[in-house]
């Protein structure tokens, strides 16, 4: 059984604008990554994450 402290939590950090590319600038989620988290398993967020993480790694170039 899943208890709410297990699940992965949403890197919001309460900048929610979405860019050209359809992108937050604050999480680096895209609009659907956002709509779908609180349906998504863990697993789907840690990939949204590991997504996240390469948009990062881009707009920090």
């Amino acid at each position: 059984m899943s208890r709410v402290s297990d699940k992965v939590r949403s890197p919001c950090v309460s900048v929610c604008a979405l860019d050209e590319n359809d992108t937050c600038i604050g999480c680096q989620r895209t609009g659907d990554e956002i709509l779908r988290w609180t349906s998504m398993t863990n697993e789907q967020r840690r990939e949204v994450l590991r997504k996240v993480a390469e948009r990062e790694k881009k707009v920090s170039l």
